[in-house]
């Protein structure tokens, strides 16, 4: 089977190379030149375990190529982001831009798979936009599948996580279905098209909502100077209670946004969805507070934040709320210096680059210096070193790492 992949990000990428690795003959795509080069070149243009081994097997077998343009096959899948607008609305103009791109090498037998996180009506506008660029097409088939791997175990999940088909038609969810088989061992559940994409933003949103519980718990514990740590702990002992863990907020491309596609689609029928995202959007600022609070006094303090990505033991910034922490930090110490500790990282990311009291620093050399510490992120690479932070520095831990 001829297929492109439109995207070679975080889940573009591995599911080209596990397509190839079971026997499709691949192409990626990306509009990036550096990413297309690195690709080739068998080099990971971002972290996530194992992924270099098995591209170097996809390259060495000859079924895994990289380019800037599509060509003609019988399945495309779409992997491009799907951000959000200010309002918070989504932004579909990369799936827009896909379909546009693959349009002229489609025919009646092609097999089209959005991947890409979207509202409900997506794959239908998927579908429309390239009958606008190729009138002539009666038979294309259309499917949503949307993936459900965590970050840092996505060789593993992308094979044995179960997966939602949904096609425009039955004919497409099974065609999809058979495209997935091909490295796919979990069950492949197929539906509608509308059923999936919103089944994809119903389980983000439900974590989201549990997330947001326990971040709130957080800010009452802490008005009521109670250990939330332990607080959730001596609740869970109740064999019908799971509290998860509070944080700094939430990240990354899914929590953090599928959410407010539901709310986008409607707004009347989904306050407490609205209402979690407002809750750990608004935990940033808390944490900020909480810095400042700490460093008052201090004419020029200097802050160590401890972390960068939305997760543990990953480079994944998107969305992170340890990285909008850093910047309110910069903007509200003017005269401090903020440095930041992130060893997943070569590089401060642009936006906090160009902050001239912004920089990028080890750990010792950073609690060293420290006024105060924040860790923003429960790194395994931070684990077990509270000791070495200064005695008399604040530490605000919104992990509960060095607490727990």
């Amino acid at each position: 089977m001829l297929v492109n992949v439109i995207g070679l990000g975080y889940i573009g990428l591995p599911t080209a190379v596990v397509l190839a690795e079971n026997g499709a003959q691949v192409r990626g795509v990306d509009v990036v030149e550096q990413v297309v080069d690195s690709v080739n070149a068998g080099q990971v243009p971002f972290v996530e375990p194992d992924l270099a081994g098995h591209l170097a097997k996809a390259l060495e077998c000859g079924r895994l190529t990289a380019a800037t343009k599509p060509a003609p096959a019988q399945a495309f899948v779409i992997a491009v982001p799907t951000p959000f607008l200010d309002d918070h609305s989504p932004d579909l103009s990369y799936v827009k831009a896909a379909a546009e791109s693959i349009a002229e090498y489609l025919d009646d037998d092609s097999l089209v798979v959005l991947e890409s996180t979207s509202p409900p009506g997506t794959t239908r506008r998927l579908a429309e936009w390239v009958a606008q660029r190729r009138p002539d097409l009666t038979g294309v088939a259309y499917a949503y599948c949307p993936e459900r791997v965590l970050p840092g175990k996505v060789m593993v999940e992308l094979v044995s996580n179960d997966r939602v088909i949904g096609g425009l038609t039955p004919d497409a969810a099974e065609r999809a279905a058979e495209l997935y088989g091909l490295f796919c061992t979990g069950q492949l559940l197929r539906t509608d098209a509308t059923t999936a994409e919103l089944c994809k933003l119903v389980e983000n949103s439900f974590r989201d909502v549990n997330i947001a519980f326990a971040n709130e718990l957080s800010l009452v514990s802490d008005d009521l100077g109670v250990d939330v740590w332990e607080l959730i702990e001596l609740a869970n002992h109740h064999p019908r209670v799971n509290i998860l863990q509070p944080g700094p907020g939430v990240g990354g491309h899914c929590i953090a946004v599928d959410p407010w596609f539901i709310v986008s689609a409607d707004p009347d029928n989904s306050p407490l969805i609205r209402t979690a995202r407002e809750v750990n959007d608004g935990k940033p600022k808390w944490v900020v507070g909480k810095v400042l609070d700490a460093v008052a006094g201090v004419d020029a303090p200097t802050v160590a934040a401890l972390g960068l990505s939305f997760k543990p033991n990953i480079d994944d910034i998107r969305e992170s709320p340890a990285r909008a922490i850093v910047k309110q930090l910069a903007e509200r110490l003017p005269h401090g210096k903020i440095l930041s500790v992130e060893p997943h990282l070569k590089a401060l990311p642009p936006d906090l680059a160009a902050l001239p009291n912004v920089a990028k620093c080890g750990f010792r050399d950073a609690v060293g210096q420290a006024d105060a510490v924040v860790l923003l992120v429960d790194h395994q690479a931070f684990a077990g070193r509270a000791a070495e932070v200064p005695a008399g520095v604040p530490v605000i831990d919104t992990r509960g790492q060095w607490i727990r």
